[in-house]
């Protein structure tokens, strides 16, 4: 299993395929990792034959193999900067990036972190605040995945947990980590699959369509059933087709 490190983090990371690269930020929230077996399909099966694909774990998911400190002054840029220390070492200058749930917010701050580098993104059940659900994030993390964490890691507390989820979680609105200024101004294409769940709020991925100005949407609800996932794919496939740089 290919592994990099940088200082006291260590990723672990998947590649397949060859092409032009292909990011994925798979689901499950902070337990994110190269395999999702709750996802509607699998994105390394799907594309490899046609892109690089590239995954990792996510900083200290649970299951996973990345580790590293918990970044109390800015969590979002330290996956960020996790993120693009990798694709920088494995030689990735622009890419398309594909994510799911987390990697909503987390596209959204490779966007600002790295701008001009994304050719294009696929945002699948996409993460976002809903006002209905104050707090949920929080909540949902401390239930999820902070129990197994703090169990595997005795340099970590529940009181360093609780001030982690807070810098990262409160007080965050709309996609969590850009504002609405910051959607309306973006020009990357990109392909939204809607979810309509209090993680995945359907009302934030009309908005984040709507402000986008080469943003589009596929159908909803598309995880029903197979041959409805398999339409969704297609989708994907024929936007990624259609952005991927020529000549790449």
């Amino acid at each position: 299993m290919p592994f990099y490190e940088k200082g006291n983090v260590r990723i672990h990371y998947e590649e397949a395929g060859s092409g032009f690269p292909l990011f994925i930020i798979y689901g499950g929230g902070l337990n994110s990792k190269v395999t999702y077996a709750n996802g509607p399909f699998d994105a390394f099966e799907e594309f490899k034959s046609e892109y690089r694909c590239i995954s990792m774990d996510l900083r200290n998911a649970n299951g996973g193999q990345s580790t590293g400190p918990l970044d109390f002054e800015a969590p979002w840029d330290a996956h960020t900067h996790d993120q693009l220390s990798l694709l920088d070492r494995l030689g990735v200058d622009k890419f398309f990036v594909m994510g799911f749930c987390i990697g909503n917010p987390l596209i959204w701050n490779l966007q600002k972190r790295a701008p001009g580098r994304i050719v294009g993104s696929v945002h699948a059940q996409p993460s976002g605040v809903d006002p209905n659900y104050p707090d949920y994030f929080i909540k949902n993390n401390l239930k999820i995945w902070a129990p197994g964490l703090v169990a595997s890691r005795p340099d970590i507390t529940m009181d360093s947990v609780n001030r982690y989820l807070d810098k990262m979680y409160k007080g965050v609105d709309f996609v969590l980590t850009v504002d609405r200024d910051f959607v309306r101004a973006c020009q990357t294409p990109m392909l939204v699959l809607p979810d309509n769940v209090p993680s995945h709020p359907y009302a934030v991925a009309i908005e984040m369509t709507h402000l986008a100005a080469n943003a589009q949407m596929s159908f909803f609800p598309w995880k029903d059933n197979k041959e409805n996932v398999k339409l969704a794919v297609r989708h994907i496939r024929t936007f990624l087709k259609a952005n991927r740089p020529a000549g790449a």
